[in-house]
């Protein structure tokens, strides 16, 4: 007696396209704000790149790699800032992204407190901390004639290339 053969079944073929593995973006800068309100829109607005909200970049839309964390200067928005910062050292992030610095919007006109300042220290100890100063005209939604000094340098920030900042 022969022994019984076993068929296959041709393998089918995938005609499907290959996907291609989602990355965030080499290109450009992604505001991430660390919460509601702390001005990731308007720097969007006045220095292009992408207002990622409060999450971070998403691969699978092509979000840009580089990124930087808004937060407004009063303890609410440092504390937030923290916690993004904490979560990024804990590694729950996007493969790819990383941090070019921290950009920290005056909440009030006028100096900060002892202890804001100080808990700003902690955060430049971590990352770059960029700092822009109280705009009176942007409450009322007129445009300042002249950006301070500050803008200009995150907006060389928001242009610079790939390769720069801290992973």
């Amino acid at each position: 007696m022969s022994q019984p053969v076993m068929l296959r079944r041709p393998a089918e073929r995938d005609e499907r396209p290959a996907r291609h593995r989602d990355v965030l973006s080499d290109q450009g800068i992604g505001w991430i704000g660390a919460h509601g309100g702390a001005g990731a829109s308007t720097l969007t607005r006045l220095l292009g790149g992408t207002d990622v909200g409060c999450r971070w970049p998403d691969p699978a839309i092509g979000e840009p790699a580089r990124v930087a964390v808004v937060g407004r200067t009063g303890l609410d928005g440092l504390r937030a800032v923290s916690r993004a910062l904490n979560a990024m050292r804990e590694g729950r992030h996007p493969a790819g992204m990383w941090l070019v610095g921290v950009v920290l919007i005056a909440d009030a006109p006028g100096r900060l407190p002892a202890p804001l300042l100080g808990r700003i220290r902690l955060l430049r100890a971590i990352a770059p901390v960029h700092r822009v100063p109280w705009i009176a005209s942007y409450r009322v939604g007129v445009e300042p004639k002249q950006l301070p000094r500050q803008l200009a340098r995150l907006a060389a920030l928001a242009e610079a290339r790939p390769g720069r900042g801290t992973r």
